[in-house]
């Protein structure tokens, strides 16, 4: 027989949702809201809040997955995916070993992490650069054009 000897008032299993998922959605609503009137960007660091495995497949579950998803390989790997609420994003950064090093819930047109940066956007120009140049210079390489058919006529 097992006895209950304390008892902590107030305090939620971890596999009972806390009520803090209806809080979040309030204040998501209110970011798009924001993002929408003013185009303010809302970050919302899932880590950060006070949420048990119950509370985060949840809001997970309640957020859903929308048209839009993104998975990068960039020091470890990244899971971008639009929720089902347009300009509601959820990020997921996992670290080398796999295990979820940051996560967070972005209101935004869409999440910086997917946007190019203007680095990366010269080299490249110079790879494009260096393949078109090329081309110029094998005048025997296979033609890589596109013929037009009766059907794109």
């Amino acid at each position: 027989m097992t006895e209950t000897i304390h008892n902590t008032a107030g305090c939620t299993p971890a596999d009972q949702p806390t009520g803090m998922v209806d809080a979040l959605l309030r204040e998501i609503a209110d970011a798009l809201e924001r993002l929408i009137q003013r185009a303010e960007v809302t970050q919302i660091d899932m880590r950060g809040l006070p949420l048990n495995d119950a509370d985060r497949t949840d809001i997970e579950d309640r957020l859903g997955r929308g048209e839009v998803s993104a998975i990068l390989t960039v020091a470890g790997e990244s899971e971008v995916w639009e929720t089902r609420y347009p300009g509601v994003w959820w990020v997921r950064h996992r670290g080398a070993s796999g295990g979820v090093a940051a996560e967070e819930i972005v209101v935004t047109r869409m999440p910086e992490i997917l946007a190019t940066h203007i680095d990366d956007a010269h080299d490249g120009l110079a790879r494009l650069r260096d393949t078109l140049e090329a081309k110029a210079a094998s005048p025997l390489a296979p033609s890589h054009d596109i013929a037009m058919t009766e059907d794109a006529a």
